[in-house]
């Protein structure tokens, strides 16, 4: 199958403000330094690196109010949201390479923005071991990576849920969560509650990840812009150790590599995420090298003999 794909920008956006670990700033180099941007180049992609937005230092603070880091967290988002919007705006695909997953409040603020623009129809692809569904009330933490989502959909400080303005960025309609494993118990009532569309291990396990990418993608059409975000502990840590969140029993390698390729057959992806990088905990940056392996099939790359 080939296909023409729109130019691409990648975007690091190097904090670990919103996570519980240090060391996801270093993502975005790892991803470059394991050749992101030439892989991407082999596949005859055009391909600018943005370099990275400079934002406030993680000042490694216990919560406030039930939110760590809100001021430096809202920040960030805002420099990833105008520098997300800004690629779309000029036509291209933008990568945001995190850092934590506290920045899919940006990029995705910045993708609904651009779709309301445009008249398209927003899709968003959340892969991640957590539904990231969090708020004030419920979080055990506080961490902020574990609420975009809920942010997203208006739940959370009112300086995330207006990041663009008005609130909710999106409807939870629109959200469709693949190899969740992992939810804290509060989080669970609010996700059935907004009746969030969540693809768990245990329903993967039953019918199998060809039946739940089919169902995950139903109901695109041309007018579509599907934005993934792809947190790598998604992935097993068996294949991908580099992540401060890891969560036993998730997708295998072969299984990402089908929900890679399904999601390229689409032909709808208009904007990435890949978060939550951090080489500090990984093993010969392995976890990187795995996760530019996966986003070369997004980007038509197969493993059998169809590209």
């Amino acid at each position: 199958m080939n296909r023409t794909y729109s130019p691409v920008s990648i975007i690091g956006a190097p904090t670990d403000v919103g996570a519980g670990d240090r060391g996801g700033r270093l993502g975005p180099e790892a991803l470059r330094i394991a050749g992101l941007g030439e892989a991407l180049q082999a596949r005859g992609i055009e391909v600018v690196d943005r370099g990275n937005l400079e934002g406030p230092r993680n000042p490694w603070q216990p919560p406030v109010d039930g939110y760590r880091h809100l001021a430096e967290v809202t920040e960030w988002n805002r420099l990833a949201m105008d520098a997300v919007y800004a690629e779309l705006a000029s036509g291209r695909m933008p990568i945001l390479l995190g850092g934590d997953h506290c920045l899919g409040v940006g990029s995705v603020t910045a993708a609904a923005r651009h779709c309301r623009e445009t008249g398209k129809t927003l899709r968003l692809l959340w892969l991640d071991a957590h539904a990231d569904f969090n708020t004030s009330d419920v979080t055990p933490s506080g961490n902020l990576h574990g609420m975009p989502v809920a942010c997203l959909c208006g739940l959370g400080p009112r300086e995330l849920t207006h990041l663009g303005g008005d609130a909710p960025a999106i409807l939870p309609s629109m959200v469709r969560q693949i190899g969740i494993r992992s939810v804290d118990e509060g989080e669970k009532r609010l996700v059935r509650q907004h009746g969030l569309d969540v693809y768990d291990m245990r329903y993967i396990d039953e019918v199998g990840m060809k039946q739940v990418m089919e169902e995950a993608l139903a109901g695109m059409d041309d007018n579509t812009h599907l934005h993934v975000s792809f947190d790598v502990d998604f992935l097993d840590p068996g294949i991908a150790p580099g992540v401060g969140t890891t969560v036993p029993g998730g997708p295998n390698y072969r299984e990402a590599q089908l929900v890679m390729e399904m999601i390229s057959d689409t032909g709808r992806m208009a904007s990435l995420d890949i978060m939550e990088l951090n080489p500090l905990l990984d093993r010969d940056n392995m976890t990187a090298l795995v996760a530019i392996d996966l986003v070369e099939s997004l980007f038509g790359k197969s493993t059998l003999m169809r590209g």
